[in-house]
């Protein structure tokens, strides 16, 4: 496994909180790799380039794929942890919240997102984040950075997949709030 300094390898904390690592998967590696490279080299050719007055068409050009990169790295998944009926999403500075209350089915299933199709949200970069749909789940919201290692988390409107580095132990834990 690659160490990416930014992504902690969280380890359980205290009896109130069990705190999970989100492992990348090879795909999501290589996506990240030759996006942030792809929306890196796009600036800057544009400024080697860059005219006597630049449009504000050609700026933008120049911004937009920075604020892309800048953009899906802030709503990257650190990690996961359970405190107080509550399943926190960790970012880079900040959480997601997932409130427990009415949680049904909680399963660790490594197929759960064979054949989805996105939405919307982010495919690839930094994570698989958003709005996916496919025929065993249906419509569901994802958390992931790596679909070998799903767990399911199904409420009577709506279902969850996150994917944690010890899934199962995730699903079993979870149990406690169904």
């Amino acid at each position: 496994m690659i160490a990416i300094p930014w992504l902690p390898i969280f380890q359980k904390t205290s009896m109130y909180s069990t705190v999970f690592h989100a492992p990348w998967n090879r795909q999501l590696k290589l996506t990240t790799a030759l996006s942030t490279a792809l929306l890196l080299a796009i600036p800057l050719i544009l400024t080697l380039k860059i005219p006597e007055s630049p449009s504000t068409l050609y700026s933008i050009a120049i911004a937009l794929p920075l604020g892309i990169l800048l953009l899906c790295a802030l709503f990257a998944i650190r990690g996961y942890t359970i405190r107080n009926n509550i399943l926190l999403i960790l970012r880079p500075g900040w959480k997601t919240a997932i409130p427990l209350d009415g949680l049904t089915e909680a399963q660790a299933n490594p197929s759960a997102m064979q054949g989805s199709v996105r939405l919307f949200g982010n495919g690839g970069l930094f994570g698989y984040i958003g709005l996916f749909q496919n025929k065993a789940l249906g419509r569901y919201r994802a958390f992931a950075t790596n679909h070998d290692k799903a767990v399911v988390l199904r409420f009577p409107t709506r279902t969850l997949v996150v994917t944690p580095d010890r899934p199962e132990q995730m699903a079993e834990l979870l149990q406690q709030y169904c």
